[in-house]
């Protein structure tokens, strides 16, 4: 029998946490901005605290808590949606043109770190609600490294399973070493986000934009706090150190922990590492010499465009410097591919991420050696561990499943009255969690404010379900699990 008194007890834990984090934004609109905002926020911690309190006091265990298998699945899933649901009301309560359903968009869109926006106007926005969802971005890239990297391998989600024998024994308790983990991914990431805003400050950024960057970067969100985005302050230096932090974000984070730990070949040793940066070298090169070309650009500003948009788009963080829209046909497509390519595993990115088309490539290799010789064995391995069928079902599944949500959620939108491009972009856009899309209503400098409820709703699923590996969600809606 699932226990549910658990998951409400941590969810209302989780709640009350996020109530206690909108104090930071409400501290700076009381003490460096002094606007009447303060109040939106005062409402949405009441309102936050007070469920989150009683859900936790409501359902408190009496015992050690032990969450099985189908108690971890409904945990992570739930978490998210409620989480989302409740880090809308600042937005809610705040922005008077802000209807529930963007409100819940642009939350959902923070923390699954998609970077969709329905805000427009920036420089005018409240900048407690730019620091509150930079902040949402921050803590949902640490949500989903820690899950990576903890949970879902133990869910054996879409071949995750395999990277267990990088951090844990090969028993089921993983408990003895998460707090272990969990602390290191967080020093990584509290490290990393602290050197970024630092630099971003040095090099001509104020403190609020460097903070908020920072936070964006680290994570992989996107949301800028300018309409224009990072093209708005035109400076190489700024750009240089934000992609370099996006690659940083985009790759396993756990790798810098044992390098931390004195293990310097950890890095040499990964061959995910290795694709992921071979895979941003030949698309940063490819888009250049295309801009060079064809497009007649001079090189400097081909390599500077295309190398930022290259590694925005495969790390799905989704900073731009110019409206790449505006290039041809051909950059709309190839960023189309590049962003459901996405980073490394135990990252901040979305995407179907490098291992799992290692993965692929490795098992076709195999089966296509098999065909030229039946007779001869050939094992298909991952950084020296043999790829087993379990593993090998899981990815394909996975991939498959990518396919399939990508077709239906585009069917869903076209069925809403969105054109072709907007439909398929939008849903990979949301699915892949980069929060990029073509076309002239969700083009790179536009926002999605101009949708109408139905189609933000479909896009709030995607975010949901490409955040999440779309098995933790899927699952649930098998009548099976709900059995005893």
């Amino acid at each position: 029998m699932i226990d549910f008194r658990c998951v409400f007890f941590l969810n209302g834990i989780l709640l009350s946490g996020l109530a206690l984090t909108m104090f930071i934004p409400l501290l700076a609109e009381l003490i460096f901005y002094r606007t009447d905002n303060s109040l939106g926020f005062i409402t949405s911690i009441f309102i936050c605290g007070f469920f989150g309190s009683a859900l936790a006091l409501a359902n408190r265990p009496q015992a050690k808590i032990v969450l099985g298998m189908r108690e971890a699945f409904l945990m992570t899933a739930f978490s998210w949606i409620v989480l989302s649901l409740f880090a809308g009301l600042p937005f809610y309560c705040i922005d008077a043109k802000f209807s529930f359903i963007n409100a819940w968009f642009e939350s959902v869109s923070s923390l699954t770190t998609t970077g969709a926006t329905v805000l427009t106007d920036l420089d005018c926005t409240s900048k407690g609600l730019l620091l509150w969802r930079a902040l949402l971005q921050w803590l949902g890239g640490t949500g989903i490294v820690v899950m990576a990297m903890t949970i879902f391998p133990t869910l054996r989600i879409g071949g995750m399973q395999l990277f267990r024998s990088e951090f844990s024994d090969r028993s089921e308790k993983i408990l003895p070493r998460l707090s272990q983990i969990v602390t290191g991914i967080l020093s990584i990431y509290i490290l990393f986000t602290a050197v970024c805003g630092f630099l971003l400050w040095w090099v001509g950024m104020s403190v609020f934009d460097a903070i908020c960057h920072a936070m964006s970067t680290v994570s992989t969100g996107g949301l800028s706090t300018k309409d224009a985005s990072i093209g708005f302050y035109d400076n190489p230096l700024i750009e240089i150190i934000i992609m370099v932090f996006m690659i940083l974000g985009g790759s396993t984070l756990i790798l810098y922990i044992k390098l931390w730990n004195g293990d310097a070949k950890a890095l040499r040793r990964d061959s995910q590492l290795k694709a992921y940066l071979g895979v941003l070298l030949v698309a940063s090169l490819i888009v250049t010499f295309w801009q060079w070309l064809i497009n007649n650009f001079d090189f400097i500003t081909s390599l500077r465009r295309g190398t930022f948009i290259t590694i925005s788009t495969i790390t799905t963080t989704g900073f731009i410097t110019s409206d790449y829209g505006q290039w041809g046909a051909f950059y709309g497509t190839f960023f189309f591919i590049l962003g459901m390519i996405g980073g490394c595993t135990g990252s901040t990115t979305g995407g179907i991420k490098i291992f799992r088309f290692q993965v692929l490539f490795a098992l076709t290799k195999s089966h296509l050696l098999q065909l030229r010789r039946p007779h001869g064995v050939y094992v298909p391995t991952y950084q020296d561990y043999k790829i087993s069928d379990a593993v090998a079902f899981s990815v394909f599944t996975f991939i498959t499943l990518y396919c399939f949500c990508l077709v239906l959620l585009a069917l869903a939108l076209s069925g809403m009255g969105l054109d072709f491009v907007t439909s398929l972009s939008g849903s990979a856009a949301c699915l892949s969690n980069t929060g990029l899309g073509l076309g002239k209503l969700i083009g790179p400098h536009t926002s999605f404010a101009t949708l109408a409820d139905g189609p933000k709703l479909v896009m709030m699923v995607g975010m949901i379900l490409g955040r999440l590996e779309l098995l933790t969600i899927l699952v649930l809606f098998m009548p099976s699990f709900w059995r005893d």
